[in-house]
């Protein structure tokens, strides 16, 4: 009779995780005992032994299947961690419970989250890092009942307060992404190896669930970075100018493609009273956001100096100032600045750090415009040098960034100066802005399937034969 009930109740134990359903099963047992079974006090030891160890299977099923529910279709890795440990604290009746999630991936195993919670008012306790860095070296289990003894941590100072501590590793597909730690079982004589074990299976079960909330999390924070990028790439082309200038006996064209979404190139069109206009060509150090932000910073400087109808070398200066005063010193931006006189046809400059435009006239070698001086925002009070050039029936300047002398193909051969130059020249008939297609076209039939590594932004001004 004996054996037959116990066969009943293991094949419930197995099967359901009604616990009613069980303790029905062990007293109706109960109740058929033979009078001779129960004056055995062993066997009754024994069976009163047996049915102990089913009820702690039964709650810790309980306790298992609850805490599923509540972090099964959750995405919040805050709340299932504050979830995990607040059942884990009345499994193994602890006070204080702590989930350190890890980036074992990095030299120093950096913490990315941590969450505690505690079952009565006491400090809060710090001794993650000395136990993170036991289980990344070991990964399994951890029971100390007596941690100021314990000499496998020689030389960690433990809270006084601290009495016992149980820690398990979260463990995803071999990575070890946190560690679970309980302090202090309310019993006394500290966790058990029953403890141990439950706890091994909390961490094991939640550990999945965790992963999958925190990299929903990352999706979440990469989809809003993206739509970030996409404003600042649609911010940042809105400040480029939208049309070319149309002046008489000029023909003006402009063109940026940022090798991200947001680049540091950038180029301008300012008319400075009726009868000339401001062009400038920058380049700003780095790519990126970080570059957008300091490239719209200094057109809005140049704008402002432009606005004043200083000369070119007075509004580099200031703008050099100026730049210098807001930056880190990694930072700089090279520059060409030109004022367009179109009614006495001359284009006064100054390059701050620039590739050297090209000025094409008939039967002369391209003419590279070099007054100026050094990048901007390296020296204060820089003192920038200018010049004031002819531009004749026929001329031809073409301003650039270094992202299409420098485009580099699979290899790693640049296309070099002497082919924008070949290409500028075939094309030298053609409007401004077909010249502008005809060397981006270079550019890529050059890199072929190679990346964009620079941004790419020309300016070409024609003066008509």
């Amino acid at each position: 009779m004996v054996s037959k009930g116990w066969c009943a109740v293991q094949a419930a134990y197995s099967h359901a995780i009604d616990r009613d359903i069980v303790f029905k099963l062990m007293l109706t047992l109960a109740g058929k005992m033979p009078a001779r079974i129960e004056k055995n006090g062993d066997l009754l030891n024994a069976l009163q032994a047996e049915n102990s160890r089913l009820k702690r299977a039964v709650e810790e099923l309980s306790i298992l299947n609850e805490m599923a529910r509540e972090i099964g279709s959750s995405h919040d890795s805050k709340a299932i961690m504050d979830k995990v440990i607040g059942r884990s604290l009345r499994a193994v009746d602890a006070k204080q419970g702590v989930i350190t999630l890890v980036d074992s991936a990095s030299e120093d195993a950096r913490t990315l989250v941590r969450a505690m919670v505690t079952s009565s008012l006491q400090k809060e306790y710090h001794a993650e890092q000395s136990l993170v860095g036991w289980m990344l070296q070991n990964r399994e289990p951890l029971l100390l009942n007596k941690p100021a003894e314990d000499r496998r941590f020689r030389g960690v100072r433990w809270d006084d307060s601290i009495k016992s501590i149980l820690c398990v590793p979260l463990i995803v597909r071999s990575t070890l992404i946190g560690v679970l730690t309980v302090y202090n079982k309310k019993e006394a004589g500290g966790f058990t190896e029953e403890d141990q074990r439950l706890l091994t299976i909390i961490a094991a079960q939640s550990a999945q669930v965790l992963e999958n909330a925190r990299l929903f999390e990352e999706e979440k924070e990469l989809l809003l970075m993206q739509e970030d990028v996409r404003l600042a790439s649609k911010i940042q082309m809105e400040l480029l100018p939208r049309s070319a200038p149309k002046i008489s006996g000029y023909d003006i064209a402009g063109k940026s493609i940022p090798a991200k979404k947001v680049g540091g190139d950038y180029f301008d069109f300012m008319p400075v009273g009726e009868d000339r206009l401001a062009i400038c060509l920058g380049d700003v150090s780095g790519k990126g956001l970080p570059a957008s932000l300091l490239m719209a910073n200094l057109q809005a400087t140049i704008r402002g100096q432009i606005l004043l109808e200083f000369p070119c070398k007075d509004c580099i200066q200031r703008s050099n100032n100026l730049l210098f005063e807001c930056t880190d010193q990694e930072k700089f931006a090279t520059l060409f600045l030109a004022i367009l006189n179109t009614s006495e046809n001359t284009l006064c400059y100054t390059n701050a750090g620039h590739n050297h435009p090209l000025l094409f006239s008939k039967g002369k070698d391209p003419v590279r415009l070099r007054a100026g001086g050094i990048p901007l925002g390296i020296f204060k009070h820089f003192v920038y040098q200018e010049d004031k050039i002819p531009i004749q029936k026929g001329d031809l300047l073409v301003i650039y960034s270094d992202g299409i002398t420098e485009a580099t193909d699979k290899r790693g051969k640049e296309l070099g100066l002497d082919e924008l130059i070949s290409t500028a020249r075939y094309h030298k008939e053609s409007s401004a802005a077909n010249i502008i297609e005809a060397i981006t076209a270079e550019v890529d039939d050059h890199s072929g399937d190679a990346p964009q590594v620079d941004d790419i932004t020309l300016v070409v001004v024609k003066r008509e034969a």
